[in-house]
């Protein structure tokens, strides 16, 4: 079962990162095209698929517990690291490129996608549920810390201020708050909008991994130890916290591969684009970005062979 599982994942996803490489290498798509797709997943695939899953989803005391165990491994994570950085006095822009180049996934392009590849019809619900509050606690923290890193003077005030500019007109975070609005406040999506917001969700995962080919072309590693080390931190360090919460809090077993999964996905190929906006760390980001996703058609089949065992 878990080598049909590995098949269903490796195959389109390897063949999809490939047609999109390939799609730049022949020229058929020209440097920046990707843009386009990237702003279509970003603003419109992406949040119609929170959104309406969602909504969609009768919130109960298991899907609190559920993200609840999602959220943890980050919170653990920083803890660590913070602890880290207090006794081993290493300088705050080490400090920044630790918790960047971890707690930001690629929970949505790459996750998702990978989950309902993995299982057709059962995970795509608890992927969008996982993938909406990890990333927004993600995403939070990275625009935030990113956020401190550009200012001369760290000014807690001033950072707070404009991270929550930045996030009142993040997508994704106001469609995973809408949906869950209207998940508790149980209102039904008018069936027309329903199908809309469905048939534009139904194109993120084909089109997600399709644009990260299109992106990975041309992207070369440097600084390879180091790199491949902060890989390494989503690969093995974030995934083991999460199988151990997974078996503390006793989630069944697919919650837990889905959380599993989550915490192990590449980090996030929109780390590629923030650190040049913020000129934080360009290479190493990218670096980390096309190790961690090349990888991840292994590591990932890995880790879901370690949850099915445990």
């Amino acid at each position: 079962m878990e080598y049909e599982i590995a098949l269903r994942t490796s195959v389109p996803i390897i063949l999809l990162i490939f047609l999109g490489y390939l799609s730049r290498k022949t020229g058929l798509l020209k440097a920046g095209d990707e843009r386009v797709l990237s702003m279509y997943v970003y603003y419109f695939a992406l949040p119609s698929l929170f959104l309406v899953d969602l909504a969609e989803t009768t919130l109960t005391l298991e899907h609190v517990k559920f993200v609840l165990a999602g959220a943890a491994p980050i919170f653990i994570v920083l803890t660590v690291y913070v602890s880290l950085y207090l006794i081993l006095k290493f300088s705050r822009e080490t400090f920044y490129l630790l918790v960047l180049t971890t707690v930001f996934g690629s929970t949505a392009f790459y996750g998702i996608p990978f989950l309902m590849f993995a299982f057709p019809g059962f995970a795509e619900r608890l992927a969008t549920l996982a993938a909406s509050s990890i990333s927004s606690i993600g995403v939070s923290i990275s625009i935030g810390l990113l956020e401190l890193y550009r200012l001369e003077t760290p000014s807690l005030r001033r950072g707070l201020r404009i991270l929550a500019t930045r996030l009142s007109k993040n997508p994704l975070l106001l469609s995973v708050l809408i949906g869950f609005l209207l998940s508790l406040l149980n209102v039904n999506i008018p069936s027309v909008l329903s199908t809309v917001l469905h048939m534009l969700g139904g194109t993120t995962a084909t089109l997600a991994i399709f644009l990260l080919g299109t992106i990975l072309y041309g992207k070369k590693c440097v600084r390879l130890k180091e790199s491949i080390g902060l890989s390494l931190l989503r690969i093995l360090f974030l995934p083991t916290i999460s199988l151990l919460i997974s078996l503390l809090v006793g989630l069944p077993s697919l919650e837990k591969t889905v959380l599993i999964v989550m915490h192990s996905v590449p980090l996030a190929v929109s780390m590629i684009i923030l650190s040049d906006r913020y000129n934080f760390h360009k290479e190493i980001v990218s670096s980390v970005v096309l190790i961690s996703s090349l990888s991840a058609v292994v590591y990932l089949n890995i880790w879901l062979f370690v949850s099915a065992y445990f």
